[in-house]
């Protein structure tokens, strides 16, 4: 025997073209191309099978870590050394919840924190503002005085942990607050981490209102950026997120073009403000959500670098001098209410494709995140999901790990021409600005989003425990709601107490950000410094992205079934007419309950009925007024219309049959059938009518 192990003798090389032809014959005249090629959203046709012919071995243009284009990351050794930053959400509205949260967190591993101010401080507002009355302690921390924020962040040693914030247009003010408290607790400057995450455009578009015009915003941004590069080493003041965008139904390649745009337009704004290119580039931090898809969010990740990579050279800045800080989080767009736990999988795909895709930043997120306010035991899963994946399957010890491969270099590359392209269509529009206010973002990811709503509603992409395998039974998660009321009523006590008598003095010479540090510093509240700013509420006002969650539209049949539950004592009913033996009806019927599930109908099944007359007749007993006929395509012809018939005549205002029709859609319509559910139909079309007939669903 040969001490040689070698099977290229047993298994020759074989072509491309050898196997195509394998495949073809076995499709036995079926196209290829419609059943073994997939599609993406952003027009992509995913191959079968890869081979080196579709990614050069030599001259590789992914390059090297480090190296641009940066594809396979922005560091030489990317996350090898320390691993990934893991960085936590907080937006409880109650301080001492936070805080108490977020010592948990620190305790559990996580390296630095994210701060969301409720809506009342995101635009400017004190909690006792008369505008604030609607805005105070929703979706955030009701944190308007450096002393809140010193309150939230009690036992954190802020010299080894990173803060960040998530203020929308109030980015300054909110800035000042967290240098006030850095200058309390007297942090060294070089000691300071952080990001302040100023993202005029972001807020725009996904609020549709700023208290300032776009231009005011950009100057500020501008005015912040220049202090923090002159002050803080180890803190970036610019923001380019995509959520947004993403969460409204933008695909991948527009998820990349907007980032880049979003980019340019800052660094433009920060070198006429006389900033240098580098320096500007330098405090960037960019952000972005990631789906389920895992293998399309590493390549969306990897072609970002590579753009940004581009852009950078395209303005004379060397690339390895400005690697790209990559903050990626879990999309809220594929998170359910419904059966939450599934979310942790979703969530888990999500993380896995942050880490492999060169992430410098990954947030986990807690699987009731879009039930309510996270709970102590999802807090810990979800920053435990990242260990998992960091300390037991070393996800962090390998750089780039889809390096090489064939079709995630080909998806990057496609990635990055498609997203390059739209790039370049929102400059010759005249850049990201007018990009938003001209309504050409929101009809592009509109235009999108349409064939995805077409196959959520169809169950083409189906949506595990809400529109696929639902348990219409399932407990929902109780969460304690926090008393919003008495929360804002402590908050205007405390925030009366804290405002300093002396209108503070923002608009002199100087830095702008400089003094209203100092104003934060004497015990200015955010809705002081807004005001100092002249920020007047809903000053600019265009339409906002409008968010699509993907399970949302199922999620609300639910709803309505739960309400109409609570008022009737049970849920809409469908009876299914299972006739013949279970070999024929058993398919029909397990499609016909998940179908109707989906929209919180109680299903009646059984084990099947000899003929129509025994299925009417169980009908009359179960107190439903949608009968399902359920059997096979042979026994249909023999079956339905008797079955029609005697259901009508029980009482059946609506009689369905599982499966599709053909042919014989006239004859049986005509025996009493009303409609027809099979593969592909528009499932949430269907239940929302019968709800509506029902009297679940109003008109």
């Amino acid at each position: 025997m040969s001490k040689t192990l070698s099977i290229q003798d047993d298994f020759p090389p074989t072509s491309y073209q050898q196997w195509r032809d394998l495949a073809e014959a076995d499709l036995k005249g079926e196209s290829f191309q419609r059943k073994l090629v997939s599609h993406t959203y952003e027009g992509i046709d995913v191959q079968p099978l890869y081979t080196s012919d579709d990614w050069p071995s030599e001259d590789d243009p992914a390059g090297f870590p480090g190296i641009p284009p940066s594809v396979r990351g922005g560091r030489p050794l990317q996350s090898v050394q320390t691993g990934w930053d893991i960085r936590q959400e907080h937006a409880h509205p109650d301080l001492k919840a936070t805080n108490q949260a977020i010592l948990d967190d620190l305790n559990g591993g996580v390296n630095s924190l994210l701060l969301r101010l409720d809506y009342a401080a995101r635009v400017g507002l004190d909690p006792d503002d008369p505008c604030a009355s609607e805005l105070a302690g929703r979706d955030g921390l009701m944190a308007y005085h450096v002393d809140d924020l010193d309150e939230a962040l009690a036992g954190v040693d802020l010299s080894q942990v990173s803060i960040t914030l998530e203020s929308g247009a109030a980015f300054s003010p909110a800035a000042a607050m967290l240098t006030a408290l850095w200058e309390r607790r007297a942090i060294a400057p070089d000691a300071r981490r952080g990001a302040f995450n100023a993202d005029p455009l972001a807020v725009l578009a996904r609020d549709g209102l700023q208290p300032t015009s776009p231009s005011t915003a950009l100057t500020m941004m501008a005015d912040l950026a220049m202090w923090t590069s002159e002050n803080l080493p180890n803190v970036t003041a610019v923001r380019v997120g995509t959520a947004p965008y993403h969460h409204a139904g933008a695909t991948a390649a527009q998820d990349i073009a907007f980032a880049m745009a979003t980019a340019v337009s800052y660094l433009r704004a920060m070198t006429d403000a006389d900033m240098e290119s580098l320096a500007a580039a330098r405090q960037i931090l960019f952000n972005v959500s990631l789906g389920t898809h895992h293998f399309l969010g590493i390549g969306k990740l990897r072609a970002l670098r590579r753009l940004w990579s581009r852009v950078l050279q395209a303005c004379g800045i060397p690339g390895e001098m400005v690697p790209m800080r990559l903050h990626a989080r879990t999309s809220k767009r594929v998170l359910t209410q419904r059966a939450p736990y599934t979310n942790l999988l979703r969530n888990t795909a999500a993380v896995f494709a942050a880490a492999m895709g060169g992430a410098d930043i990954i947030t986990s997120v807690p699987f009731d995140a879009a039930v309510g306010l996270p709970s102590t035991f999802s807090r810990r899963i979800a920053r435990n999901t990242t260990h998992i994946l960091q300390d037991e399957a070393h996800l962090d010890r390998v750089i780039d790990p889809p390096g090489g491969s064939w079709y995630l270099e080909r998806l990057t590359d496609e990635l990055a021409k498609k997203g390059w392209a739209i790039f370049q269509e929102i400059e010759k529009l005249g850049g990201m600005l007018e990009a938003i206010q001209s309504g050409w973002i929101n009809g592009q990811i509109d235009s999108a989003f349409a064939p995805r709503a077409m196959d959520i509603a169809s169950r083409k992409d189906a949506i595990t425990g809400v529109s696929e395998f639902p348990n219409v039974m399932e407990e929902r998660i109780e969460f304690e709601e926090p008393d919003r009321d008495t929360l804002v009523s402590k908050a205007c006590e405390r925030v009366a107490q804290q405002r300093t008598n002396r209108t503070p003095k923002i608009r002199g010479t100087g830095s702008l950000t400089s003094s209203m540090v100092e104003a934060a510093t004497s015990g200015a509240t955010i809705g002081q410094i807004s005001q100092a700013l002249e920020f007047e509420f809903g000053s600019t006002v265009i339409p906002p992205l409008a968010p699509h969650p993907f399970a949302a539209p199922f999620e609300e049949l639910r709803t309505a079934s739960d309400l109409w539950q609570q008022e009737h004592g049970h849920r809409p009913r469908v009876f299914l007419a299972n006739l013949g033996p279970l070999a024929h009806h058993s398919a029909r019927a397990a499609y016909s309950r998940g179908f109707f599930e989906a929209g919180g109908f109680e299903v009646l099944t059984n084990e099947g009925f000899a003929d129509a007359e025994s299925a009417a007749n169980a009908f009359t007993e179960s107190d439903a007024r949608i009968a399902v006929i359920c059997s096979s395509d042979k026994l249909y012809p023999e079956v339905a219309p008797a079955a029609a018939e005697r259901l009508k005549s029980a009482g059946a205002r609506t009689v369905v049959l599982a499966g599709n029709p053909g042919a014989n859609q006239s004859t049986w319509s005509a025996a009493g059938v009303d409609r027809y559910i099979f593969i592909k139909c528009d499932v949430l079309a269907t239940l929302r009518e019968l709800l509506q007939e029902e009297g679940v669903l109003k008109s």
